[in-house]
């Protein structure tokens, strides 16, 4: 019974993976930017892919075993995250091997940022405060974008500046669309739709995120140093952000936001990558 109950443990999604589905674009989309801006796929390419998805989701059990040690959670519930941690670490180190012996040993200083920023999530989790932390969420998805670089280096075969300027991007971008959805969770909790003025105050911060990342780009690409149609996939976002400050979602569901906001984001994904390659 203790054995079939352990393995019943195992098996739940809850420990093994993410729950917050809407956070895995902040990691894929840096990723394929990255990929496909450096235009080639290498011996360490399948490597810096295991890397980085085994971390992202060993955040997952993690996070349940401080639950547990904080009495959040049952302890039964131990076992099972420990397995997956130990289960991801495995993969970690695979991709560590393989970058090592490839020659990207440096690519391990762009996990530097990710220890402090995952140590204060963890920290929060204990509290019961990680809920509706914007200031995690946003440094968080800067440690994310350096998924952009380093796909970037190791489809270029080495270090090119150019692999912070998509570093920077895909965290403007990220920043942008984490904004957003917090003004339309907002939206969705009013009883009507308020008139125009109210409106546009609370969707004042979004706008301006997604009109300055607008702006920027359309600046630096007037000056050369970006491709001439790079400010699409932006005129994109700040068009949805327009979009969603003057029609509010009221009464939506949690899930709606969450699809239409990952739609959102593979469309301008896709657009980022086509722009950036002509």
């Amino acid at each position: 019974m203790t054995a079939a109950l352990q393995l019943q443990d195992v098996k739940k999604r809850h420990i093994a993976l993410p729950q917050d589905h809407g956070s895995w674009v902040f990691l894929i989309s840096p990723l394929l930017i990255g990929l496909f801006a450096g235009g080639g796929w290498t011996a360490a390419t399948p490597f810096l892919i295991l890397g980085a998805f085994s971390a992202f989701i060993m955040r997952q059990p993690v996070t349940i075993a401080v639950k547990v040690l904080s009495g959040r959670r049952s302890r039964r519930e131990l076992a099972a995250a420990v397995f997956w941690i130990g289960a991801y670490g495995v993969l970690a180190l695979i991709s560590l091997a393989g970058l090592i012996l490839n020659g990207y040993a440096y690519l391990l200083y762009l996990v530097i940022p990710g220890v402090p920023v995952f140590a204060w999530h963890l920290l929060l989790v204990s509290r019961r405060a990680e809920r509706r932390q914007l200031g995690v969420e946003l440094v968080g998805s800067g440690v994310l974008a350096l998924a952009a670089p380093a796909a970037y280096w190791v489809g270029r075969g080495g270090m090119d500046p150019a692999g912070w300027w998509l570093f920077a991007l895909s965290w403007l971008q990220s920043a942008a669309s984490i904004i957003y959805a917090y003004l339309r969770l907002e939206q969705r909790v009013l009883s009507t739709v308020p008139e125009l003025p109210e409106r546009l105050a609370m969707g004042r911060r979004a706008l301006l995120y997604a009109l300055f990342n607008l702006l920027a780009v359309l600046g630096l690409s007037l000056a050369g140093l970006f491709p001439p149609l790079l400010p699409l996939p932006f005129a994109l976002q700040f068009a949805e952000t327009l979009y969603g400050t003057l029609r509010p979602a009221v009464g939506y569901k949690p899930t709606a936001i969450g699809i239409r906001q990952l739609i959102v984001s593979s469309i301008f994904t896709l657009m980022f990558i086509i722009t950036w390659n002509l």
